[in-house]
């Protein structure tokens, strides 16, 4: 029988304080009723003796701290699931926002789930070919991979977001099931629109389930909704055998809901005022993707996050790196020129890319020449930088090859339209028809056998 209390000792924010309290447990359920008869969800966030500090999911507005009624449910957030989730648009707390009525729940799992237990887990294979060629072919996602988005405010992440829900696919030759689970956090009504409409438009809704935690809902609920979205791609992955892909976006609000509810508990702010657990709370996040040796299935995660004044030394970036197997990094000089997407090869990379590409995978070239084109591309700034100094006209033939095959590179190997789906192979016939560009001797990362395979010279 679970016990009510009456009063409340402390309203501060969305945070009450309970004494008085016996055997509650942290992070477990409660339920609030105000005087009017309201009831409200909260969660026990902290307990100190006697006393349970309770974070309340829409507000304490209108809270008397004589009247209001507390009783701990003992048992933390659950979220029910079933298949039907596929297809369904939710709120951050997992309750149905799509108009379609309630989802008929197979199982209720608890939310704050668990990470991998690295013995457990399978090594990471294959890739996933998101039609992107600055992706696909420099910085390959591989399944089971965590890979995060380093954007700036301004820079398309939600395009390039819609435009991987849309293209992302397994190899052609596999037959599996691969679905795809969105989360939103904090963002603009007129965001969660676009999401929407370019899910449904482009025919893909039924692959994806959305989290949609928008950014005048409360700031509790943003601690939730990437939690609901991975417990939801848990149960797809490892109870149906389901490749995922979890696109979490934008994981800078959900650390500045994180770091808002620090503060309201009164905790010793660490760098720029997040709270010193930060890195271990990220972690208990992105150690949910990966793969099982007794399953089937695999959790791949792409989380999206804006970078202050696109500052990558930022704590959320910088933790968020060390966590991780790579970035992607979106740069605002690119997107001025009008490239899109404009992703920066050179600070981009992924880990895991070497052991899902190549023979097998992909194609027999693709390791070395995406070795070729980073280091041409890396020895094309070289040259600019001596532009600068010297000015063009000064340039060697040489080194003239060289911005030629930069400007190359970047206006047909990382641009691309918002609605072109290349495939790999695509992908890597573009990257040897701009090393053409270049004689032969200059393509010191190939080896001779796949030059007399690809390699055509230009006229």
């Amino acid at each position: 029988m679970n016990i009510e209390y009456l009063g409340l000792k402390e309203v501060t924010g969305s945070i009450v304080i309970v004494q008085g309290v016996k055997d509650a447990s942290y992070e477990e359920m409660v339920e609030i009723t105000l005087e009017s008869g309201e009831k409200r969800a909260g969660r026990v966030i902290e307990i100190q003796d006697d006393i349970a500090v309770i974070q309340v999911f829409e507000g304490t507005t209108g809270m008397s701290s004589s009247n209001t009624r507390t009783r701990f449910l003992g048992k933390a957030l659950e979220i029910g699931l079933s298949k039907e989730i596929l297809g369904r648009t939710m709120d951050g707390l997992g309750r149905p926002i799509d108009g379609l009525g309630d989802i008929m729940a197979n199982v209720n799992w608890d939310v704050n789930g668990n990470p991998i237990n690295p013995i457990s887990r399978k090594y990471p294979r294959n890739y996933i070919q998101t039609g992107i060629s600055a992706i696909d072919g420099l910085t390959t996602l591989i399944r089971g991979q965590k890979l995060p988005v380093f954007s700036g405010n301004g820079l398309p992440h939600d395009q390039l977001a819609v435009q991987i829900v849309k293209q992302a696919q397994l190899s052609a030759d596999e037959h599996k099931d691969f679905v795809i689970v969105f989360a939103a956090m904090g963002v603009k009504n007129d965001v969660a629109d676009f999401f929407k409409r370019s899910f449904q438009e482009s025919g893909v809704l039924q692959k994806v389930v959305m989290f949609l935690n928008l950014a005048n809902d409360p700031v509790v609920e943003r601690i939730v909704t990437p939690r609901c979205a991975l417990t939801a791609a848990e149960y797809l992955a490892f109870e149906h055998n389901m490749h995922v892909l979890v696109i979490l976006t934008d994981m800078t609000s959900y650390c500045e809901a994180l770091r808002e509810i620090s503060s309201s508990k009164g905790e010793i702010p660490s760098r720029k005022g997040f709270p010193g657990y930060m890195y271990s709370d990220l972690a208990s996040l992105y150690e949910r993707a990966g793969m099982l040796k007794d399953r089937e299935g695999s959790i791949t995660q792409i989380p999206i996050l804006t970078m202050p004044n696109d500052d990558i030394t930022h704590p959320i970036p910088d933790l968020t790196g060390y966590i991780t197997e790579g970035q992607i990094v979106l740069d605002r000089g690119l997107h001025q020129k009008g490239v899109y997407p404009p992703i920066i090869v050179l600070p981009s990379l992924s880990r895991l890319m070497k052991d899902g590409i190549g023979q097998g995978f992909t194609r027999d070239d693709h390791p070395q020449i995406a070795n070729q084109l980073f280091a041409s591309y890396a020895h094309v700034q070289e040259v600019k930088a001596l532009a600068s100094v010297i000015g063009e006209d000064e340039l060697s033939d040489m080194d003239a090859l060289y911005m030629s095959f930069g400007k190359n590179f970047e206006e047909r190997f990382v641009a691309q339209s918002k609605d072109e789906n290349r495939i790999m192979d695509g992908t890597l016939d573009i990257g040897w028809d701009l090393l053409g560009i270049l004689p032969r001797d200059e393509l010191d990362r190939i080896g001779e056998e796949v030059l007399d395979k690809y390699y055509k010279p230009k006229a």
